[in-house]
């Protein structure tokens, strides 16, 4: 038994690295062996293990248009398991449980994926842009610049490009699920990288975020931040701050809306939000530092909420951080004060 082990062991993948994923801006790209980049998870498309079963060396790529998000895969192996050799044990049906999580019009023909590349500059962003900002090249003295664009499914075409966003959703957000589209509550911010090249210029797909409207009684509006996804090629460069930015900015000066909340955070957006919160409450007279030292108050409760659209929970998170950011790391008396104050919301 032992034995048969030791022989499967080489057809165990670590899911997570056999994947891969490319955004082609040109025909060349299909070609070369760099740009690629990896899930950050796989359980919720291969199981709780995370791994693939039945090949050696394995490789499934996954290619997208860099704008239009078209998409087609390639599968590569070096051996794949014999069933005939190890009583009737089959490989993973990899393909059919991809196949599952991607929309239906993938490209299987690699050529007739390459000729999609040729309409790539005519694609244009839908909905429209409501927020732009600029990016130092690296290593250059030029800008990179990106536009964030606000859609909804009103245009039928954003429908099937949505579908398209919402296939990497699984492989980088976890307990992801995809939404009633039809729901004609759901706002959507897609962020874009204008490129202008030979005259030419193209928008290539950075990230997105969807919020859902909820009623908030008796007369308001209660948006939700629900699923906030920047692809790794671009993670790391401030573009989350950018875009929950911009749907702050939608959002806040609005007198129906009564706060801003978001969905099961995680620990990465949580502090991207964090950053964004207490860089806005650092304008109010509630939250300067001599008001930080005394306890959380309803009038910093309200500033928050009414200024910036902060609720409740958030705004307390908020004095803490701002709070721990003036106190001493040597003054133990204060750092007492302010753990107690911490220890008093946890209670």
């Amino acid at each position: 038994m032992e034995d048969i082990q030791n022989k499967l062991m080489p057809y165990i993948c670590d899911a997570n690295s056999a994947v891969q994923f490319k955004l082609v801006k040109s025909k060349e790209d299909l070609e070369t062996d760099d740009g690629f980049f990896f899930p950050d998870m796989s359980h919720q498309i291969f199981g709780e293990k995370e791994q693939i079963f039945g090949f050696t060396d394995l490789k499934l790529r996954i290619y997208y248009t860099a704008s239009s998000l078209q998409i087609h895969t390639k599968l590569l192996y070096g051996r794949k398991i014999n069933p005939e050799q190890f009583d009737g044990v089959k490989a993973d049906d990899i393909m059919k449980s991809v196949r599952e999580v991607l929309p239906a019009n993938v490209i299987e023909n690699v050529d007739d994926f390459s000729k999609k590349l040729d309409g790539e500059p005519n694609f244009k962003p839908f909905g429209e842009i409501i927020y732009n900002y600029t990016r130092q090249q690296k290593g250059k003295s030029t800008k990179r610049n990106f536009e964030i664009y606000k859609a909804d499914m009103t245009n039928p075409n954003f429908k099937e490009y949505h579908q398209r966003i919402e296939s990497f959703i699984l492989w980088f957000i976890d307990a992801a699920c995809f939404i009633d589209s039809d729901d004609d509550k759901w706002d959507f911010y897609v962020v874009f990288e204008k490129c202008t090249e030979g005259g030419i210029t193209s928008h290539l797909f950075v990230g997105y975020s969807t919020c859902y409207r909820f009623y908030a009684y008796p007369d308001k509006i209660r948006p939700r931040i629900s699923q906030v996804l920047v692809l790794p090629p671009y993670q790391r460069q401030g573009h989350c701050t950018e875009l929950i930015t911009a749907i702050y900015q939608q959002y806040v000066p609005k007198a129906a809306v009564l706060d801003i909340t978001a969905e099961d955070p995680s620990e990465n957006f949580q502090r991207v939000r964090d950053f964004i919160d207490s860089k806005n409450c650092l304008k109010l007279p509630e939250f300067q530092d001599s008001k930080l030292g005394q306890k959380f108050s309803k009038e910093m409760r309200k500033a928050a909420q009414e200024k910036y659209k902060i609720n409740r929970r958030q705004a307390r998170r908020v004095y803490e951080i701002l709070r721990l950011r003036i106190t001493p790391e040597n003054d133990d008396v204060a750092f007492t004060k302010y753990r107690l104050a911490v220890k008093s919301r946890l209670n």
